[in-house]
């Protein structure tokens, strides 16, 4: 028997439904049920799974993220707390390790991170100097930033835009405006886009920049001690082409560790300039300590501190350390103490040296001072180191029974 037409199309009809609802339910059921699973769940699934330490530490980073941004701050801390204490080889699981620290403000476990992920490079890791160096420089550990930035140029041959706009504000924050000035046009040479270091060039002015004075001009040279006032910030630099070509030769040369020659070089601007011009003298007291020769780079740094303290104040810095390092701890006690007072605003590592000093002293109560005015700053920044607690109360204790 055959159907008549609207009777076929009814049964057709049925039987396309019916099809269509099969195909429909039954393989989308069961992908629903597995959408239900819980995130967190799946990955931590995935992590034990993980067939290599790089692919574990790497969903272990995907999981903290993942539980800071539903509030799980905790227990995100202790999946990157985990990462940090592993043995794993692994560079870019620790460079990244140390990057998700810098975002949630941790200093000092991102400068630990990126020095282990340099170490498994065997020193060749350029972006994790460079954010090393960043790091450090927020820390106030400005020495410590101007090494790791200066190593992140060395291996790229100094063409490395980011590097040296860093390296520029570390030498801003010093005080060393000429030098800043040199490394953000650098960088803007390297990438002529970086707006960042094309906006620090344009606010830097003119102060401390050196220049280069007309031959028909003779150069003013710094023969006597100058107060320590402000208005000596303001007084320009001024040398000789000669001087200034021999000036440019011993930077490079100590800035791509030639030392010896970097100290030859800042030795013929000084016979130059009857042995006083503040930037020679301060950046060749940094080579003579970096080849220990100590009595040499004191020298340099009390005449600095003494006539242009004001304008360079990491003269004072310096001269601490180098104190320390002698036994002399009431100089050092006093040099870092003008570091502190000179520099606005204050650097928080400074007063962490200073409370070091204070306590070989035997002074508890100054340390203790020094200590919670460091921790108050660094506190306001939203940090707190790990060992703060325990080392208030221990200076605290010490500090009761003087």
């Amino acid at each position: 028997m055959r159907l008549c037409g609207s009777k076929k199309v009814k049964v057709m009809r049925h039987i396309i439904l019916s099809l269509l609802i099969g195909i429909c339910f039954s393989p989308v059921f069961a992908q629903d049920v597995d959408n239900t699973r819980d995130p967190v769940t799946v990955l931590r699934d995935e992590i034990a799974a993980a067939p290599s330490p790089a692919d574990r530490n790497r969903l272990q980073l995907k999981l903290a993220d993942l539980l800071l941004a539903t509030g799980h701050k905790p227990e995100a801390l202790a999946e990157l707390s985990s990462i940090a204490k592993s043995t794993d080889f692994d560079p870019i699981g620790f460079y990244n390790l140390g990057n998700f620290f810098a975002r949630v403000g941790d200093s000092e476990a991102a400068i630990g991170a990126y020095r282990t992920a340099i170490e498994q490079r065997n020193g060749y890791y350029s972006r994790a100097f460079n954010n090393l160096g960043v790091m450090l420089l927020r820390a106030g550990r400005w020495d410590e930033a101007q090494q790791a930035l200066q190593s992140a140029l060395r291996l790229e041959n100094f063409r490395y835009a980011e590097a040296s706009y860093n390296l520029g504000r570390v030498y801003s924050a010093r005080g060393e405006n000429d030098l800043a000035t040199r490394e953000w046009r650098r960088a803007l040479a390297v990438d002529p886009k970086h707006d960042a270091a094309a906006r620090a060039l344009a606010g830097a002015g003119n102060d401390g920049q050196i220049t280069v004075a007309p031959r028909s001009q003779p150069v003013k040279k710094a023969t006597a001690p100058i107060a320590t006032t402000n208005t000596s910030a303001t007084r320009p630099l001024t040398l000789d082409q000669a001087s200034f070509d021999y000036l440019q030769r011993a930077r490079s040369a100590a800035e791509r560790g030639k030392l010896p020659e970097a100290v030859d070089n800042f030795r013929r601007v000084l016979n130059r300039q009857d042995g006083y011009f503040a930037p020679a003298n301060l950046e060749l007291s940094y080579a003579l300590l970096s080849l220990k020769r100590y009595d040499e780079a004191l020298a340099n740094l009390l005449e600095v501190s003494k006539r242009d303290g004001a304008r360079y104040p990491i003269s004072y810095f310096h001269l601490a350390r180098l104190y320390e390092l002698k036994g002399e701890l009431k100089l050092a006690e006093a040099a870092f103490s003008q570091a502190v007072t000179t520099y606005v605003p204050t650097n928080a590592s400074f007063l962490l040296d200073l409370s070091r000093v204070r306590e070989k002293l035997g002074d508890f109560k100054g340390s203790l001072d020094a200590m919670e005015r460091y921790l108050e700053l660094v506190q306001n920044e939203g940090q707190k180191p790990a060992w703060s607690d325990q080392r208030l109360a221990e200076l605290r204790t010490k500090a009761s029974k003087q």
